[in-house]
């Protein structure tokens, strides 16, 4: 007999766990027992599955608790549905008032091209220009029999200026403050960026050849030139903000014009920490590793915001240091007094006359530099660089594309083997150990902010390897409903291994105090 009164393999059917049925036989001895009449059956009770006293897991609320619609697994996947059968929209360019204004800056152009000559338009600035183009556009709109209103005649005045003397439909986006990238991806498409988010521009070009003339304007403010020998072309604007130019047969939507805006106002340290790029400890170990001339590294992906952390450190730098940049584009912006700005050279149309930034980092060692900065390092500079820190510049600076700390050591290994410098590579490994102090990662996260990451050190070589370790480090904690990412940053708790050169400026107990956290 079984624990439950029926022996085993005689019942095909056993009943589910925790119902009870009654046993049979009593006595000690079968051989005693007087014979029962059979039992009556008893219905099985139809139960959920699990029994009543053991629900499915799933359908177990814990006291206090609301029910939860649907779980995380089930949330993720109704996005990733949501996602695939999205539609995307369809930009229907201008409307409203400014696709009136533009219908009738086409009418009006070509006629007020045919009154004014060029060479005296473009001696003028905005303003004059604008005080003699009134009478003539007032004839202009009576030949046509236009009547505009003050509104409308002012729109129109500036669309035209703007199309003669500026960057036509990018001067509007251009004057936006708010607006941080512009992307223009041929004549009907541009994309803007406005407080870490892309949304598309109510703006359009006329034509491919409109766009065209546009970005021949851009580039040859600088004294470069693009066309279809040389499609690709890196400018600048009189405010800093740097240019990217790609015309067909490379681009095949048309003309393609990127533009990462210049902030008019000098970003500190101090502001990108009240922004949330930072704690307080990092602003203040940033801020004593660029007065105590420590050769840092910027590292980060594009967009994350590397050369704003490098324009906010130059503050940090003596105003009696001299301090040589050196750039594809020039775009840094120093708060110093003795800052000489150098820019490379494309080469010319024979292919011949190019200035690299090695040539120019080779030339800014003999001009007797305190600090030399980089703006970006993409190939065998690095080497020269890593020689001017070692070299008795320290307190030089660079920026370079890499997506943590111990990728930006190998990238920078990597591009000094791109080069023909015949060296192993456990000695350009200890080179690149004994110039550099501090790596500083700055990310662009999923919702638009950018922070700094992490805070390296770099303290030399154990065996082929170099050692580095963590001052501080951004660690994710959650997100909110709006998708705002939360997290905080943690000291590391270690003493730093550049205390030494902190202590040389009288810097190094709140250098100590701000690492230990």
């Amino acid at each position: 007999m079984s624990a439950f009164g029926k022996k085993p393999g005689l019942t095909p059917g056993r009943p589910s766990f925790g119902v009870a049925r009654p046993m049979t036989g009593g006595g000690s001895s079968p051989t005693n027992q007087q014979p029962q009449p059979a039992p009556a059956p008893i219905p099985e009770p139809q139960l959920p599955e699990g029994g009543e006293q053991f629900p499915p897991l799933h359908s177990v609320e814990l006291p206090g608790t609301a029910p939860n619609p649907q779980t995380p697994m089930q949330d993720a996947m109704s996005r990733l549905s949501e996602r695939a059968s999205s539609v995307a929209p369809v930009d229907e360019g201008p409307q409203g008032f400014e696709a009136s204004v533009h219908k009738i800056k086409e009418q009006v152009l070509p006629r007020l091209l045919e009154r004014v000559d060029p060479e005296a338009a473009a001696s003028l600035n905005k303003e004059e220009l604008t005080e003699e183009f009134r009478p003539i556009i007032l004839e202009v709109l009576a030949e046509l029999k236009l009547t505009l209103n003050r509104r409308e005649q002012f729109a129109l005045e500036k669309v035209l200026v703007d199309e003669l003397l500026g960057f036509g439909p990018l001067e509007e986006l251009l004057g936006d403050p708010d607006i941080s990238d512009i992307m223009v991806n041929g004549p009907l498409q541009t994309y803007i960026e406005k407080k870490g988010k892309l949304q598309i521009a109510p703006i359009q070009f006329r034509d491919e050849e409109h766009l065209f003339q546009i970005a021949q304007r851009i580039v040859n403010q600088v004294g470069r030139r693009v066309d279809q020998t040389t499609p690709l072309a890196d400018a600048r604007l009189k405010d800093g903000s740097r240019v990217n130019v790609i015309v067909p047969p490379l681009s095949l939507r048309g003309t393609a014009i990127s533009i990462r805006k210049f902030s008019e106002k000098p970003i500190t340290i101090d502001m990108l920490k009240g922004f949330g790029s930072m704690s307080e400890p990092m602003a203040t170990a940033l801020k004593i590793a660029g007065a105590s001339r420590m050769n840092i590294v910027i590292s980060g992906g594009t967009g994350s915001g590397k050369t704003t952390m490098l324009n906010a450190l130059s503050k940090m730098i003596d105003p009696g240091e001299r301090v040589l940049t050196i750039e594809d584009a020039a775009e840094l912006r120093l708060q110093q007094p003795h800052w000489l700005p150098l820019e490379t050279r494309p080469p010319n149309l024979e292919g011949e006359g190019a200035i690299t930034i090695g040539d120019l980092v080779k030339n800014a060692l003999r001009m007797r530099p305190d600090r030399i900065i980089l703006g970006e390092i993409r190939g065998a500079e690095c080497f020269d660089l890593l020689a001017a820190m070692n070299t008795g510049h320290d307190g030089s600076m660079c920026t370079l594309h890499a997506n943590n700390p111990r990728e930006c050591l190998g990238r920078m290994e990597n591009m000094i083997l791109m080069g023909d410098i015949k060296i192993p590579k456990e000695a350009i490994s200890r080179q690149i150990a004994e110039s550099v102090d501090l790596i500083v990662q700055v990310k662009r996260l999923r919702d638009g902010s950018r922070r700094t990451t992490q805070i390296t050190e770099v303290i030399g070589m154990e065996g082929d390897v170099i050692v580095t370790q963590d001052l501080f480090k951004f660690e994710y904690r959650d997100e909110d409903a709006d998708g705002k990412i939360h997290g905080e940053w943690v000291a590391g708790g270690v003493r730093p291994y550049t205390l030494e050169k902190a202590r040389q400026f009288g810097f190094d107990q709140p250098f100590l105090e701000a690492c230990l956290g």
